[in-house]
């Protein structure tokens, strides 16, 4: 029997507002010390009210927004009833049949078996993630577990929360972890969560079930809670899948929906209880919170203060610049990034201006020249400066290379006056120390040896002071030459063009 996995994911979204969701308490409880940073309006005491917080619904129109959902004209809130620890209550403020936004969708890169995704820029290779609802609600508070007891912090109680759920439409795990990443990026570019989902600011709910391949039914699903990174969530997936999987072929295919928790040290979910059903619940109106309605002039408004979002960044560097789609996601992996990569590339229109020989308007100077200067961007970039960042755990914020600069260390690159190990050394001085590349550049004598004529004297001592490689090479072995351009840098303490020196050996090695 083939089986079909079917999958459907829900988030819960921190928002990083001022203050709490219905009160006016700080929303930093990452801050403050346990049960701190509460009051009796957070707490549920008798006789308080909640007031609705703007900051918090105008970030969820936001995100509702950039995930293409329909607005509400119209939506309230309501009570959510249950009994937990972390709930001081009794009920949670949540949405329940009229929710901040419906239908709404995400296109994501299909994913392969093998891990390997699609462009962005080619719709045939996308995929369409149908979204149900995104709703506003408080967050509970914050418990933590020990062998004798549990604690319970109530300072991240009412934090403002957006909730998105999305239709069973994922099919491997792959796919669910593309749009977990996706969708925080997302967050991360609207400015409205810090979305760290190792410190619960992102959580992620995964719901999975299995059917006979062509069926349409729906068979009971589980629910796996305690997922804290992407890694999990492909993890805890693949194990359900393989579990389920089991029942299947037993011929028992499991008959009741249930809540289980991912286990990260043992590497398997755990059946936690029975999942409840909605009318569990016992959804009615909060008395204490008026409806709140929406104009289109009040979502437009919203609309146009908006950033340009990840996916729509990406297309336009390839269109903009040629990058490739792999360098593109790096290079827009934050907002900070793409915009240091657009002011780099602002800056070299002017200094093209600098470079001897270059005639034109400005306009077909930079036309003339852009493609090969951009990719030079890339390559040096993705390649060279931010490993070396990532290395030396320097963040971008608090990185020294302004864009200037490393607009500057592009065009030495490009006129051919450093060469590639120079240019390495200067960019690690440049990181170090914030440094103007030219200064580097004459401080360390790394200048490229631009004359042929001093180039052509170390060859021919070179030449002269090897006869053995010199036979080995007129007798077909081609590869010597590495080794002789190998001894040219060395001579020159790797200030030769290497190119130009493999170009005049081969000049000189055969007369």
């Amino acid at each position: 029997m083939k089986l079909q996995t079917i999958i459907g994911l829900e988030f819960h979204v921190q928002l990083k507002t001022k203050t709490k969701m219905f009160c006016a308490c700080s929303n930093e409880s990452e801050k403050s010390k346990p049960n701190d940073n509460i009051c009796p309006i957070c707490l549920g005491h008798p006789g308080v009210l909640p007031t609705i917080n703007d900051q918090a619904m105008a970030m969820g129109v936001k995100a509702a927004l950039a995930l293409n959902f329909k607005i509400a004209d119209f939506t309230k809130f309501d009570r959510k009833n249950y009994f937990y620890p972390d709930l001081p209550k009794g009920y949670q403020i949540s949405q329940y049949d009229k929710p901040l936004a419906e239908d709404g969708w995400l296109a994501i890169n299909n994913v392969a078996k093998d891990g390997l995704t699609g462009r962005l820029d080619d719709e045939k290779q996308l995929k369409r993630i149908g979204l149900i609802r995104l709703h506003m609600e408080e967050d509970s508070a914050k418990s933590t577990h020990s062998k004798d007891s549990t604690l319970v912090d109530y300072n991240r109680g009412g934090t403002p929360l957006i909730e998105i759920v999305t239709t069973p439409q994922f099919s491997t795990p792959q796919e669910a972890k593309t749009f977990a990443q996706e969708l925080r990026l997302i967050m991360r570019y609207l400015d409205i969560s810090f979305a760290d989902m190792e410190k619960g600011q992102l959580r992620c709910d995964a719901n999975i079930s299995m059917r006979p391949e062509g069926e349409t039914k729906l068979y009971p699903k589980a629910e796996i809670k305690n997922i804290n990174s992407f890694r999990a969530l492909e993890r805890a997936l693949a194990y359900e899948i393989e579990r389920q999987t089991i029942l299947w072929k037993e011929n028992k295919p499991p008959d009741i929906q249930e809540t289980r928790g991912w286990d990260e040290g043992k590497q398997i979910t755990v059946s936690q209880r029975v999942k409840e059903a909605e009318h569990d619940y016992r959804y009615f109106p909060e008395p204490d919170l008026p409806p709140l309605t929406f104009t289109k002039e009040q979502v437009e408004e919203i609309k146009r203060l908006s950033h340009e979002l990840p996916q729509a960044k990406r297309r336009r560097f390839m269109e903009m610049y040629s990058f490739t789609g792999e360098q593109a996601k790096i290079l827009t992996e934050t907002r900070q990034l793409a915009n240091y990569t657009e002011q780099i590339i602002s800056e070299l229109k002017d200094w093209l201006h600098t470079v001897e020989g270059i005639d034109g308007t400005e306009e077909e100077i930079w036309e003339n020249n852009k493609k090969k200067l951009v990719k030079q961007v890339s390559n040096w970039m993705v390649n060279k400066f931010l490993p070396l960042l990532s290395e030396q755990k320097i963040s971008l914020s608090k990185n020294k290379v302004t864009a200037e600069n490393f607009a500057e260390f592009i065009t030495l690159v490009y006129q051919g006056k450093i060469n590639s190990a120079a240019a390495q050394l200067i960019l690690q001085e440049m990181i170090k120390t914030g440094a103007d590349p030219s200064h580097v550049l004459d401080d360390k004598d790394l200048g490229q040896m631009s004359s042929e004529t001093d180039l052509t004297e170390i060859i021919q001592k070179i030449i002269q002071n090897n006869p053995d490689l010199v036979k080995q090479y007129k007798d077909g072995k081609e590869t010597v030459i590495k080794y002789f351009v190998g001894l040219v840098m060395k001579q020159t303490k790797g200030k030769a063009d290497p190119q130009k020196a493999e170009e005049l050996l081969k000049l000189h090695l055969v007369k």
